[in-house]
């Protein structure tokens, strides 16, 4: 590891604050984030003010041939995927084939003050027409519900999935209609679940460091690239532990704003939110136990939490936005029942699901969802997550 070695020995007096995200904010100015630039694009004073350009995949052939930042990005994100597959198979983890086309939705929305839902009015899937059926499908939004249900099998531990996901939202600087899930779940506590999920981003980068230096460079300085490899040589400096309340306790501390009073993430945690906790604590966040009722319904209970909070956790990159979820699976079958009630789920379209906690041997297991484009936005500090995809899928085109 001879880049490394060399990284590390950089001055560290250059070191500034350890932010080595695309975007940085103003204290109590919540309608604006700055993209800092990087070594490709400059500075944008405002990026929540940008929009997708739809005449920019007319030209989009043309820019893959003739601009060498897209080279780069292949040869970073193929290292992206080897590293991910050579990780989980290090953990015995079994890739799973698994249907883009369901009825269980993975991520059907939330619920805010005990009002049910409806999974197919109040949320986001993409809805399809699957041949002569009444039914609607959806687009799969993430391969978790499947990779819980692989785990019924014998002696099958851990499992992965690396696909597409589908959301029915505007595209912005950090959202794509269409994107890539590296996706886990295993027999595992919440807290080996964390585990997992921080020595994959550390595999990442540490290969990408290693083999795709000169990749990184065209995009980063070698200052930046420090930043990387201080990440992942000094965790326990770099990544903050707190509780949702505690995220909330400190911005209310930062901005004096009332809204931070209320224990919701309805308006009050958002991309500047999640960005501005990264500046106040210097470092990556793993933000825990949030509301039990407005983060979807297969997140476990945390026993005794009053106000119900889940046992799950989100990961923040630095001067970024939140890039993996995780959690805790809901344990029981009485448990589970209770979420089919309060999230207005379809039974019959659920059942398979419901099914798993029926089997007396059920164990109980833990996963997580990382943004493949948004790692690979916020690792090479892009401005926009369409920057970071040789194919963009957006809400106003599919021109290319």
């Amino acid at each position: 590891m001879v880049v490394i070695e060399n990284l590390l020995n950089l001055d560290e007096d250059r070191m500034g604050i350890f932010m080595f995200g695309p975007y940085t904010t103003t204290k109590g100015n919540f309608d604006n984030v700055c993209y800092m630039g990087n070594k490709v694009f400059g500075k944008i004073d405002n990026i929540l003010r940008s929009s997708y350009d739809t005449q920019e995949p007319s030209s989009h052939v043309n820019d893959l041939k003739n601009n060498a930042m897209w080279p780069k990005i292949s040869h970073i994100n193929n290292r992206i995927f080897r590293s991910s597959v050579e990780y989980f198979h290090s953990l015995d983890a079994l890739f799973v084939p698994l249907p883009l086309v369901t009825r269980m939705i993975s991520s059907p929305g939330a619920v805010y003050g005990k009002k049910a839902i409806n999974y197919t009015t109040d949320t986001c899937p993409i809805t399809l027409d699957w041949f002569d059926l009444s039914q609607k499908a959806f687009l799969s939004e993430s391969s978790q519900i499947y990779l819980e249900i692989s785990l019924i099998q014998q002696n099958i531990d851990h499992v992965f999935s690396i696909y597409n996901s589908f959301r029915k939202e505007q595209t912005d600087a950090t959202h794509l209609s269409e994107f890539h899930h590296i996706e886990y779940e295993g027999k595992v506590t919440q807290e080996k679940n964390e585990e997992i999920a921080l020595g994959l981003v550390n595999k990442i980068i540490r290969d990408l460091v290693a083999f795709e230096s000169a990749s990184l460079r065209h995009f980063l300085p070698d200052q930046k690239i420090k930043e990387l490899v201080d990440f992942v040589e000094n965790p326990n400096k770099n990544i903050h532990r707190v509780t949702f309340t505690e995220a909330l306790d400190a911005l209310y501390r930062d901005t004096k704003n009332e809204k931070y009073k209320k224990f919701t993430l309805n308006g009050n945690f958002g991309s500047w939110e999640e960005i501005r906790l990264t500046e106040i604590y210097d470092g990556m966040m793993i933000v825990k136990r949030f509301p039990l009722l407005e983060v979807p319904f297969y997140h476990a209970i945390v026993e005794g939490s009053s106000p119900e909070v889940a046992e799950n956790s989100d990961f923040i990159w630095p001067g970024y936005r939140e890039f993996i979820g995780s959690g805790l699976r809901v344990r029981s079958q009485k448990e589970l029942e209770n979420k089919v009630l309060i999230f207005n789920l379809p039974r019959n379209d659920y059942l398979p699901y419901l099914q798993t906690r029926q089997f007396p041997d059920y164990q109980s297991s833990a996963g997580f969802g990382l943004g493949w484009e948004r790692l690979t936005q916020g690792l090479l500090q892009m401005p926009f997550i369409w920057s970071a995809s040789h194919f963009p899928r957006s809400d106003k085109t599919l021109a290319l």
